[in-house]
């Protein structure tokens, strides 16, 4: 079935069953890979390099969050443009897209290989400890150029209506990073620097699969000359905003978060605050499977005018969202000793203790995360960047920061209470915001 077919005429249901299923697995893969990563240098390395990637992390993910803008910000009028039916434009956006990230990542890759040991100090990390962590750093700003593209080309995939290839793209790649972890670092013994070597290399091998069918041309999309002009570079930078800046605001976020942990508790509330984050890291991955791997669709039946069958969609990613969100309440809760056991082997029974409570308090963010998560995908995906981009920097910046005012007299423990306080303003401001934009969203079919 091609992609056109697919958005336009599949019931929403099935629609929602065909493209986000595959989507959650594809993000379950490569979620799974991540929590694998950190219990292989938890297990393998121990305590410091544990500690090193999380602090080196964020610096991580700002590398790939310039490819993202370009990424999800041209999927957005990629699909916009064939709801249209304007095809050429279409295919003009997604090479140009493609020449941007690489453009981006050979840029970002050069100034954060130079800046590594400089940003790593600044966040208070000395000795082995800091050495540990510009290692891991520096391995994803060399490869930068060519692994930061794969995300990308997972979204032209399903636009593209190759939704199983997208989810069969992102098995392979997490099996085959995961694979090269262990040998690296369980069979052959090396550094922490190998296990950012075989995220790299599965990376690399993905974006080589990828590119397969657009290269025959196979996919809906194809490359053509580009033709670059101010009115695309500005519609991608303001659809990729709301990404963009989830990305940039969480980062700064998560660097003073463990700027703030380094001094309240050393490596150890730094390796807490990460298995956090590998917790998250495998929820959240999962709705954001769902609720992306629908955007296309709600893209192109947006731009087609088709608005009832946009909001049936979207009560799908808003029902399933929800499902998640509150059965990983539950999970988190039953067992967060066990969690913590996979990160933190050599860890003694205090910072056990202290890992079992912040876990517990973290649970508490899905009772209300999912709501915020599914608006801003559904805003995002209709191209209303703005009220994406405001849940988004509140979420991943503002109200985690008027927290930490806010809960300083906890200690430690506001800081693990700050999640759910965080899921808890922000579905309120999603409320809001849905409200607001009742009269928009609720305009029948065009004619």
């Amino acid at each position: 079935m091609d992609s056109k077919t697919l958005f336009a005429k599949t019931p929403p249901l099935k629609l929602f069953f065909i493209a986000s299923i595959p989507g959650a697995v594809s993000m379950l893969a490569s979620a799974l890979y991540q929590l694998f990563d950190g219990i292989f240098v938890g297990q393998f390395l121990g305590g410091t390099p544990f500690a090193a990637l999380n602090l080196a992390m964020p610096f991580v993910i700002i590398n790939f969050a310039l490819a993202d803008l370009i990424g999800v910000g041209s999927s957005v009028p990629i699909s916009i443009c064939l709801g249209r039916k304007q095809d050429k434009e279409a295919n003009n956006i997604f090479t140009c897209a493609c020449l941007m990230i690489v453009g981006a990542g050979v840029v970002v890759g050069g100034i954060l290989y130079a800046a590594a040991p400089l940003l790593i100090r600044l966040m208070g990390a000395e000795g082995d400890f800091a050495e540990l962590a510009v290692q891991y750093l520096r391995v994803y700003a060399i490869s930068s150029p060519v692994t930061t593209i794969v995300f990308a080309m997972d979204n032209f995939l399903r636009i593209s209506g190759m939704i199983r290839g997208s989810m069969m793209l992102n098995i392979i790649m997490s099996v085959i990073s995961a694979g090269l972890e262990f040998l690296f670092l369980g069979i052959l013994g090396w550094g922490i620097w190998a296990a950012a070597l075989a995220t790299c290399s599965g990376m690399f091998i993905a974006v080589a699969l990828a590119l397969i069918p657009f290269l025959r041309g196979r996919a809906t999309l194809h490359f053509c000359r580009p033709h670059f002009h101010m009115a695309m570079i500005r519609q991608i930078i303001s659809c990729g905003s709301p990404n963009f800046l989830n990305n940039i605001a969480g980062r700064i976020t998560s660097i003073l978060l463990n700027a703030i942990l380094v001094r309240l508790g050393g490596e150890t509330a730094v390796s807490i605050y990460g298995v956090l984050m590998y917790v998250d890291g495998f929820i959240q991955p999962l709705m954001y499977g769902m609720c992306d791997s629908l955007q296309p669709a709600v893209g192109y039946n947006w731009g087609a005018g088709k608005n009832s069958r946009v909001r049936q969609i979207e009560r799908c990613c808003f029902t399933a969202s929800g499902v998640v969100s509150l059965a990983s309440v539950v999970v988190i809760a039953l067992v967060p000793s066990q969690i913590a056991s996979l990160f933190m082997s050599d860890a003694d029974a205090a910072a056990m203790a202290t890992a079992v409570t912040a876990l517990q308090l973290f649970s508490l963010t899905y009772i209300t995360r999912w709501f915020s998560f599914a608006t801003q995908s559904y805003m995002l995906a209709i191209e209303k960047p703005l009220p994406a981009s405001i849940i988004s920097v509140s979420t991943a910046l503002l109200f985690p920061v008027l927290l930490i005012v806010l809960l300083w007299p906890l200690g430690l423990t506001g800081i693990w209470l700050n999640f759910a306080g965080t899921a808890l303003l922000a579905a309120v401001l999603s409320l809001i915001i849905l409200i607001k934009k009742r009269g928009e969203l609720m305009q029948p079919d065009a004619a």
